[in-house]
């Protein structure tokens, strides 16, 4: 019989960005069973509605996560929105959707950089991370920020894009498009990535189900299942499929990533072709009073606020179920049965984000 030994993993990692502990059961070298531990960050963010005015709070919303930091501000505006029974402008509709659509891009980027460099492919993490650079100098041009935009508000958004700025980020994906495909054939087609993701954290569609996972984590599993399709913001006038793979390993998940860059593309354009003109905000008058659930997907995979209003400038309460929360139960499913020195990659794989997992 194989001897059991226990050895921590995180929240100090050479390769994790996120401060996610697990306490890894070892035979020899198998991982047989993960158990984990979260709580490291504290921010008391849901806390605040006792103080900060419902107007206000998008900005606290914006700093539950520096990466998806403009959904995070678009599902809590939402929320308010449909309490308060406000019609966001078309136009305003549009630029939501194609600033989320560059946030999920500059998202999907960095975690095919993490990826690489977790399997130490060092030139490829950079090569991946110099072409997020071009999509943060997008939101620099267009909103002000790298990192937190506050350009939504309730009732629709606080700046315009002018036409000429939104054909130049139409050329700036096409150009970009060309690099993309370079650095994407490495991760599909070079026999090293291959070697080191086929096969490896097999989730099968009945165990996806089962453990509740979401987003590209899902996908992968052969579940087609996206947020998107409910019709919020401007999604209801796109053209798009979700992404499906089916093999369920760390090679699928990589390949949904990848697709889902190229998709956005396709979206941020539709979006340009399509955008109507008209006003960027809807002004209104009056308190929220009531409570709504709102559905948004985020590049993890799907994020739940609730938002509950008494009628007074301050909420009663926000409660955010992000995606990295609920694929944590999938992390685990995949960890048993796998070698110590593919953890990092397993970690990796449900692109974590403890920031927003622990507000």
């Amino acid at each position: 019989m194989s001897k059991r030994s226990i050895v921590p993993f995180g929240p100090q990692h050479p390769v994790l960005p996120e401060p996610i502990h697990l306490d890894l059961v070892l035979e020899d070298e198998k991982v047989v069973e993960a158990i984990p531990s979260i709580g490291f960050v504290h921010r008391g963010l849901e806390k605040l509605v006792e103080k900060k005015e419902f107007t206000e709070y998008v900005y606290v919303a914006e700093r539950i996560c520096g990466i998806c930091s403009f959904m995070h501000g678009m599902g809590y505006c939402q929320a308010v929105e449909n309490i308060m029974d406000i019609k966001v402008p078309d136009r305003a509709e549009y630029l939501r959707t194609l600033w989320a659509e560059l946030s999920r891009i500059h998202s999907h980027l960095m975690w095919l950089g993490l990826l690489a460099d977790a399997f130490g492919f060092e030139s490829l993490f950079m090569h991946c991370w110099r072409l997020r650079e071009q999509i943060l100098d997008i939101f620099e041009t267009t909103t002000g920020g790298r990192v937190i935009f506050s350009v939504c508000k309730i009732g629709g958004v606080r700046k315009d894009i002018d036409k000429d700025t939104l054909k130049g980020i139409v050329t700036i994906l096409d150009k970009m498009q060309k690099e993309l495909k370079e650095l994407t054939d490495v991760f599909i087609e070079d026999y090293s990535v291959q070697h080191r993701l086929v096969g490896v954290g097999v989730l099968t569609k009945q165990e996806a189900h089962d453990v509740g996972a979401v987003g590209p984590m899902m996908r992968a599993s052969g579940i087609a299942q996206d947020m998107r399709m409910l019709g919020y913001a401007a999604y209801k006038y796109l053209d798009f499929e979700p992404v499906v793979e089916n093999d369920g390993d760390c090679y699928a998940r990589t390949l949904v990533r990848i697709r889902e860059i190229y998709q956005s593309m396709n979206l941020i354009r539709q979006c340009v072709e399509k955008m109507p003109e008209g006003e960027i905000e809807e002004k209104f008058k009056g308190m929220p009073q009531g409570e709504r659930y709102e559905r948004l997907e985020q590049p993890r995979g799907e994020v739940i606020y609730y938002v509950k209003a008494n009628g007074t400038k301050f909420l009663d309460r926000v409660r955010v179920r992000t995606p990295t929360f609920t694929n944590v139960p999938a992390l685990l499913k995949v960890l048993q049965g796998c070698e110590l020195a593919d953890v990092p990659m397993m970690v990796l794989t449900i692109d974590p984000c403890i920031s927003c997992t622990e507000r």
